[in-house]
């Protein structure tokens, strides 16, 4: 259930949205290019994830060589190699650098992409680390990734300049890990992952929670997070509520319908209930991102990817969107738009974090008519609403 607010005043020239969103002035939300080149394709922070220490924020991204596959495609070429970089503000997101972890930090190796095997990754049996992971290290951070029906992690001690890994996770008696970067740390030692499992009959895909208590070692696998779906239910994203509550929102499709969908454990990730979908409509469909904010609400971002039908006849708008919830995800507010000027559906795949201003910085990939065909990454800053606006 969705608390009513205002009417919308933020829409581009030539652009029209449905439905009843809440007001965004212009003054609260301003864009920032974090890598753009062109002839080149960048995408999915959300598979790599995002970090924050004080105003320095690092986010991962993919970049390929851009290849005109029409507008229904991600159009980056499948024959030449990717690249796994990052970039790095230092100013809490008002400008930033790009680096190659590849080349000199031992991060994710670069290689084909896009459902062609990297030969660069071959098929193993998982490594362990060798020795205990110190989750609380000042400077932490991991990123967990997928390939080949596998999934694996790395970890850095110095904010992402340099990488340990990859070390394997096990595939938890399915058939195949899709991971991705979304973990909630408990203790120098402890550690939960949410990742998707491919479902029982082998297709994608059904989100669970996996947990270490042993620095990395070891990885138990502690629960589904919901019913395995009819269609699926991948890419979650998660926030700790207390010592023992978690929100988990995920990405859903039924047949023809993409959504996202929250659900709430209150025993620390062992059983899951289903609350509500904070997003009914995500278009051809968006994975969500989500963080509790320091005053103890819930931001929940995601793309909405319209058709190339609907923007060519101005009935929808690819957006970067956001929802609130003041109470632990039982209710949401209303869209805020934060932006409407996609260009095309390949846009979205947010990672969030909050500056110690208070302010949100969403990083995603786009795309939009005045930079070009090409897909860039982009962040929103953003000032959220006051609790009682």
């Amino acid at each position: 259930m969705k608390i009513l607010s205002a009417l919308i005043v933020l829409l581009l020239p030539g652009f029209i949205n449905s439905g009843i969103y809440s007001q965004i002035h212009q003054e609260d939300v301003r864009h920032v290019k974090v890598y753009y080149e062109p002839g080149m394709y960048a995408g999915w922070p959300a598979n790599n994830g995002a970090w924050i220490w004080g105003n320095e924020i690092l986010v991962g991204f993919t970049q390929g060589y851009y290849q005109d596959l029409g507008p229904e495609y991600h159009n980056i070429n499948r024959e030449k190699a990717n690249y796994h970089l990052l970039a790095r503000s230092l100013d809490g997101g008002e400008t930033w650098s790009i680096e190659d972890p590849g080349k000199t930090g031992n991060m994710v190796p670069h290689g084909l992409f896009m459902g062609i095997p990297r030969t660069d990754v071959p098929h193993q049996i998982p490594i362990k680390p060798e020795k205990t992971i110190d989750f609380l290290h000042p400077d932490f951070a991991m990123t967990v990734r997928s390939g080949n029906g596998e999934s694996r992690f790395w970890y850095s001690y110095d904010r992402g300049y340099n990488w340990q890994g990859p070390y394997g996770l096990p595939n938890f008696s399915t058939s195949a890990t899709a991971a991705r970067t979304d973990y909630i740390i408990d203790s120098e030692d402890e550690c939960m992952l949410f990742i998707t499992a491919a479902k029982s009959n082998g297709a994608q895909g059904r989100p669970m929670v996996v947990k270490t208590t042993d620095g990395g070692i070891n990885w138990s696998y502690p629960s589904w997070i919901g019913p395995e779906p009819e269609g699926f239910s991948i890419m979650p994203a998660s926030a700790r509520l207390s010592d023992n509550e978690i929100l988990v929102t995920v990405r859903r499709r039924e047949g023809e319908h993409r959504f996202i969908s929250a659900y709430f454990s209150e025993d620390n990730g062992r059983t899951w209930t289903y609350l509500n979908d904070p997003a009914e409509d995500a278009g051809v469909g968006n994975p969500p991102a989500m963080l509790r904010m320091h005053d103890g609400r819930i931001c929940l971002i995601y793309g909405f990817r319209a058709t190339e039908t609907e923007i060519q006849n101005k009935t929808a708008t690819s957006d970067i969107r956001a929802v609130i919830s003041s109470d632990n995800g039982r209710t949401w507010s209303e869209d805020y738009i934060l932006r409407s000027d996609g260009s095309g559906q390949d846009i979205g795949y947010p990672r969030l974090v909050q500056r110690p201003d208070g302010k949100i910085v969403v990083l995603y990939y786009f795309m939009d008519r005045e930079t070009g065909p090409e897909r860039y990454i982009g962040a929103t800053i953003w000032d959220p609403p006051a609790v009682n606006d």
